[in-house]
């Protein structure tokens, strides 16, 4: 069978099956909630059908990935659907509890997803963050990994989003490679049309980074027919058209075509004929022959792209191409009524009960599934690999007797970079220009920073004194990143996926401005939602920092950290208990979950994920603890008894992070007028959280057992008191009361800092000794401690 032939009969089959798919979800299946629409985006799908089919059956190889735009979700399945990788049931229950996912996604679809899409334009921007991951790790495996292009199929609204710009000058500075981004240019978009010229705009943004730009805008039969006499004039109406009249008047058909075009031309003669050749469904069929809806023109121009530039493919496409939809400016979320199924059904040639027979209506069923057979990009099968798992070297004890967090994260890796082979090896770091300012300068010193080619580190050639060794290489094992915070998330998305996208282990590490992860947090759970594995350490955090202001100080991030799934959120006080979390960190970042029983074990330990570490510039006088597996499994799980309680305990201080001099101080002072103060060292509110939540569910499904945090309190005295504090909002402890139902005064911040003194700040906001005494004599009636604060 010839190619092109094959490939017009795939784009048919294609475009039939996601219109079905979404009809179907509508208007067929049972069980729907009254008269909530499904969804499901027919006309998106449509002006897609004919990129994904030239691409993906003529063009890539297996070493390609590729993140689809997410409104071509139904097309992606029809795809493999129609190459067997999908079951049926599986699309009958499109956008249905269990059925084939509303936008591709990596961890809920079944079907070879490279890269899930859903948050408008993340997802292209992961593409070139991929690209460069890619070359890390050829470089790493000395080009054992093959070289394949990374490849968004994109929206040409979803360019609105500003990080796809952010990406775009990260990459220039990385010397982006092999990555395509074919833009699907419709020129509509949700609520209308998109200005005129947005193409002159988007060809000079990409030049301007050293993108090629590859404008298809013509199809085949476009082309036959500007070569009749009378065609160029057509040809300069055509290039001369808004885009809101030519989507006018595809949606009116071919004799609102014919009458415009007479009007406007004006001509009798040699555009007159050519137009009379053609009847009203001819001329429809001309008109919307654009580049992007033609496969043939589409196959040469991806044939054209014989080097690694990284380019830019804008394919003028009909939203609704093919389908009544086409043209009309609300056909965004529109659908196919009835009847015109019915009538697209029939165009389609479909008889009733062969709705879902992939190759129904095809000719030569044979000769296509010969076709299909030999396609290069699914000759591999699934392209999900593996890589070994990397064995726990143990912690790295710090034995500084003042030091912060912070300091201590950089001295751990500083320490691990001394070594070679093993996990060490396997690190990439980044940060978005704070590499200096977080902790990493003594990691990059040792071991470099990443770039395709060797650069010099032209301070030290010119023998000008500098503790920083900037040196570029393609050893290098730092990832320079300028100022955007959803570049980091994006790349550590990237390079979390290196697994199983490459098959190569990389343990990327990403440090930045605590309070800047709102800057990121979009990229931040996308990069959860792909199940990436990574660490992002947010330092310095709170009020803590406190000369900097409330610009730079963080209140809501350990609720972040808490609610974000796929995130084990910690913030140890002390250098042991990071020294710990560190190395329970590197092997919970390599998990994968085969084990993982049900949905009740939200605590993630057999599913791995990634880590969150909120850690402090504020320097504490180091306690050591007895560094055994009991301390260990404490720390991990989220809290430990720095000061046990005892039978009559009426007052328990439970603290999280750089308070801890605090909690410590009042729970000193108080127990000279009090019996058995308790002090609870949380490391991490959302592990004690999660493993409680997790504990009530089993125990409505079947017998279960306690949490850690239900058999830390269980013994507390009803009536004992709680006290919580952490230099961050107050609601990250605040529910420990209802463990056992005890009383809680929860102490944090609320409100935007400001500049002071770390006394000053933490006095104001009522985190320091004396508030927690206050707050003690406050919800004590009758029980005076019989002391001042001070």
């Amino acid at each position: 069978m010839d190619d092109i032939a094959a490939l017009r009969q795939i784009e048919r089959r294609l475009l039939w099956l996601s219109c079905w798919m979404i009809h179907h979800a509508n208007h067929v299946r049972p069980g729907r909630d009254g008269a909530v629409k499904v969804g499901g985006h027919q006309a998106s799908c449509a002006s897609m059908v004919s990129i994904m089919t030239a691409l993906y059956f003529r063009t890539l190889r297996p070493q390609d990935r590729v993140a689809v735009k997410p409104h071509a979700a139904p097309v992606f399945h029809a795809m493999h659907y129609l190459m067997g990788n999908l079951p049926r049931d599986r699309i009958e229950n499109f956008r249905g509890f269990g059925g084939a996912q509303s936008y591709p996604s990596r961890t809920k679809d079944i079907d070879d997803v490279d890269f899930s899409t859903g948050s408008v334009g993340l997802g292209v921007a992961m593409t070139a963050f991929a690209a460069i991951i890619r070359d890390h790790v050829r470089a790493r495996t000395r080009g054992e990994v093959p070289e394949g292009r990374m490849i968004a199929l994109v929206g040409d609204a979803e360019l609105d989003e500003g990080n796809v710009h952010e990406c775009l000058q990260e990459g220039w500075k990385h010397d982006l490679r092999n990555c395509w981004w074919i833009i699907d240019y419709n020129r509509q978009s949700l609520d209308g049309v998109v200005r005129e010229g947005l193409w002159q705009r988007l060809e000079a943004v990409f030049g301007a980074y050293g993108w090629r730009v590859l404008r298809v805008k013509h199809g085949a039969m476009q082309r036959a027919a500007f070569a009749e006499p009378g065609g160029a004039a057509l040809r300069d109406w055509i290039d001369a058209c808004p885009n809101d009249l030519y989507a006018a008047l595809t949606y009116k058909g071919g004799a609102a075509w014919r009458q415009r075009l007479i009007e406007d031309i004006g001509d009798r003669g040699a555009v007159t004929a050519l137009l009379d050749r053609r009847d009203d469904a001819a001329l429809a069929a001309l008109m919307t022959d654009l580049g992007g809806q033609c496969v043939e023109t589409l196959a040469e121009a991806f044939d054209a792209i014989d080097d690694d530039r990284p380019t830019a493919v804008l394919a003028y496409t009909v939203k609704g191409w093919g389908t009544p939809l086409a043209g009309h400016k609300d056909n965004h979320g529109g659908l196919m009524t009835p009847a015109q199924m019915a009538a697209f059904r029939a165009g389609h040639g479909v008889p009733d009960g062969a709705e879902w027979e992939p190759l129904a209506t095809v000719p030569d069923p044979a000769g296509l599934r010969a076709f299909l057979d030999r396609v290069p990009f699914f000759a591999a099968g699934r392209r999900r690999f593996a890589a070994p798992r990397l064995d726990s070297e143990g912690p790295v004890w710090i034995e500084d007797q003042v030091q912060s967090t912070q300091a201590g994260f950089g001295k751990i890796l500083d320490a691990m970079g001394r070594r070679t082979g093993g996990i060490a090896d396997h690190i990439l770091t980044m940060s978005p220009d704070v590499t200096v300012s977080t902790g990493l300068s003594s990691w990059v010193n040792r071991r470099g920073l990443f770039a395709r080619t060797d650069r010099a580190d032209t301070f030290r050639d010119q023998t000008v004194p500098s503790i920083q060794k900037w040196r570029f290489s393609p050893r290098g094992q730092h990832l320079e990143l300028g100022i955007a915070e959803m570049n980091l998330f994006l790349a550590l998305g990237a390079a979390g996926l290196s697994h199983a996208l490459f098959g190569v282990r990389i343990l990327p590490i990403g440090t930045l401005y605590d309070p800047f992860i709102a800057r990121g947090l979009d990229a931040l759970n996308y990069a959860c939602y792909q199940d990436a594995r990574f660490l992002v350490v947010g330092t310095p955090s709170g009020v803590t920092l406190a000369p900097e202001g409330g610009a730079h100080q963080s209140v809501g991030t350990p609720l972040i950290g808490m609610s974000q799934d796929g995130l084990a959120s910690f913030e140890p006080a002390y250098l042991d208990e990071l020294s710990v979390i560190l190395d329970w960190s590197f092997d919970y970042m390599q998990r994968d979950g085969a084990d993982d029983p049900d949905d009740g074990s939200w605590l993630r330990d057999e599913t791995g994920g990634a880590v969150y570490l909120r850690l402090s510039t504020r320097p504490l006088e180091q306690l050591r603890g007895a560094r055994d597996a009991a301390f260990a499994r404490g720390v991990i799980d989220g809290a430990y008894w720095l000061r046990p309680p005892g039978p009559n305990t009426e007052l328990v201080i439970a603290y999280q992070g750089a308070v801890a001099p605090a909690a410590i101080a009042a729970a000193g002072r108080i127990g000279n007028a009090r019996r058995d103060v308790a002090v609870l060292a949380v490391t991490s509110a959302d592990r004690l959280n999660a493993g409680w939540t997790a504990a009530q569910r089993g125990r409505m499904r079947r017998a279960g057992g306690p949490s850690h945090v239900e058999r830390l309190l269980a013994d507390l005295p009803a009536h004992c008191l709680l006290v919580t504090v952490i230099d961050g909002h107050p609601a990250t402890l605040a529910w420990l009361g209802a463990v056992a139902g005890h009383r809680v005064a929860p102490l944090g911040v609320e409100h935007f800092g400001q500049s002071g003194t770390i006394e000053d700040l933490h006095a104001h906001f009522g985190i320091d000794a004396d508030a927690i005494m206050r707050t003690v004599e406050t919800c004590s009636p009758g029980r005076a401690l019989g002391m001042r604060p001070g």
